[in-house]
């Protein structure tokens, strides 16, 4: 239980760790549907090859834009991409990062698919069968009417009546198997090689602070823009309460002057006005009309705030000082509100 917990504090605590989780996920997933999908090859000298390159090409096609679409830097990197310039310049190497990253997470779950049907070999079987040479093979079934090329593609087919009580089918399916195992761990070894050459070479050609930076950045665009998200979603809330709270107030005042009978206030509404302005947080900033919200959301969209925090950072604070009673001067700074 422990070391669940473990693991799911690892994927909350940043977006790449949960597109990294997510990509596994869907890594694992196209697995499962591999293993539990029956493939059944058409047996046809015409169509095997077709069969199989459309099991080894469109479910890791699917794998990949899924992969696109359920990573949230992707919304991001577009946002970058598209949004006005305003008063902060775009960061393309900040683009190219997320770009990179976003393609590095998506060919998982696809590589993960071609992997797996290379090392399993039945899909390999069925393209290739009709390619074996069968007088490599002792069993060749000769009581059939069909011709070799015919024979050779229902190797797949175990079921056929032509294989029943014949160790043919079996030998070149070995046959096949072998080529097909031998690309895959061909393959997962070239990508390991790939990637540890990636890791070492790299930064002895690339600028590691500028990496940093670049970094910093593409994190500090997710953070600001889930910033956002929260402080809409709370001024939604706020402004939503107000607006309702007002509702019941003026039909309150109305059906008092008509028929001079005070209702209940809502359970939502506590006795005093002023409790209840001063109970909870403030967070609408000024904003309490919907044209002024349209226009701060259009604002954030068409303008974002420059990267300068200096103004905010060093705002007048107030000194607060007396004296104990000994006569000792205390002070306290409080930051201006």
């Amino acid at each position: 239980m422990e070391r669940l917990k473990l693991v799911l504090q690892y994927f909350q605590s940043n977006s790449e760790s949960i597109s990294n989780g997510i990509c596994i996920i869907l890594a694992l997933v196209g697995v499962k549907i591999y293993t539990s999908f029956d493939f059944n090859c058409p047996c046809l000298p015409q169509y095997n090859k077709l069969y199989s390159l459309g099991v080894m090409i469109i479910p890791p096609i699917i794998l990949f834009f899924l992969g696109v679409l359920v990573n949230k830097h992707a919304g991001i990197m577009t946002d970058e991409w598209m949004r006005p310039i305003g008063n902060r310049s775009k960061n393309s190497a900040v683009v190219k990062y997320l770009f990179s990253a976003i393609i590095q997470r998506a060919l998982l779950a696809p590589m993960v698919w071609i992997l797996v049907t290379l090392l399993d070999g039945k899909i390999f079987i069925c393209a290739f069968s009709v390619s074996v040479d069968p007088a490599l093979f002792s069993g060749l079934p000769n009581n059939t009417e069909h011709d070799v090329i015919k024979i050779m593609a229902k190797v797949p087919c175990k079921e056929d009546v032509i294989f029943r009580n014949s160790s043919f089918r079996k030998a070149v399916s070995r046959y096949v198997r072998c080529y097909s195992q031998a690309v895959g761990w061909s393959i997962l070894l070239f990508l390991i090689v790939l990637g540890s050459l990636g890791r070492f070479i790299k930064p002895c050609f690339d600028d590691n602070a500028s990496f940093l930076q670049t970094r910093y950045w593409s994190n500090y665009l997710d953070m600001e823009q889930k910033l956002f998200d929260e402080t809409c979603v709370l001024h939604a809330r706020d402004f939503a309460r107000k607006c309702v709270v007002q509702f019941f107030e003026d039909i309150r005042e109305d059906i008092r002057e008509d028929t001079i009978i005070l209702l209940p206030q809502p359970p939502f509404i506590t006795s005093s006005k002023e409790e209840w302005e001063n109970g909870e947080e403030e967070r609408l900033h000024g904003i309490t009309k919907q044209e002024q919200v349209d226009q701060l959301l259009n604002k954030w969209y068409f303008s974002k705030p420059e990267l300068n925090v200096t103004r905010i950072a060093h705002k007048l604070r107030t000194c607060v000082a007396w004296e104990d009673h000994e006569g000792t001067l205390i002070s306290r700074t409080q930051s201006a509100v």
